[in-house]
């Protein structure tokens, strides 16, 4: 069977879950135009597409937090991908958390912050 992913629903893009492939912790979600998808294919590591920046982007290139692909899941629908992954150095978030899902609501429906950042985006990326 041949993978044949529908880019039509969201104007060419598709949502991607990364999961940590040991824990499976989400880490994180981002969008995948066809070219992110292939690049992902063929190199192994997690590429997405900004929908910001009008661009693809390589997870970790900046930082150096690549997420090697270990497996990737298809949805009924072939509209959603997972990709589990190494995330390398720790940390898959911009924030220098472990992952981007670090803030949970409590009881009292305000936020708490799971977690400590593993690096200074300052540092990083030197903004």
């Amino acid at each position: 069977m041949t993978i044949a992913l529908d880019f039509d629903k969201l104007d060419g893009l598709l949502p991607a879950v990364v999961q940590d492939h040991a824990d499976g912790e989400v880490l994180m979600v981002g969008f995948m135009n066809r070219e992110a998808w292939e690049t992902t294919l063929r190199t192994g590591k997690a590429t997405f597409y900004s929908r910001t920046r009008k661009t693809l982007w390589t997870k970790g290139l900046t930082s150096g937090n690549v997420q090697l692909v270990k497996e990737i899941r298809i949805d009924c629908d072939d509209d959603t991908v997972v990709l589990k992954v190494a995330q390398v150095g720790g940390a898959a978030c911009h924030t220098g958390h472990r992952s981007c899902f670090y803030k949970r609501v409590t009881d009292d429906q305000n936020i708490e912050v799971v977690g400590e950042p593993l690096f200074d985006p300052k540092e990083v990326y030197q903004k």
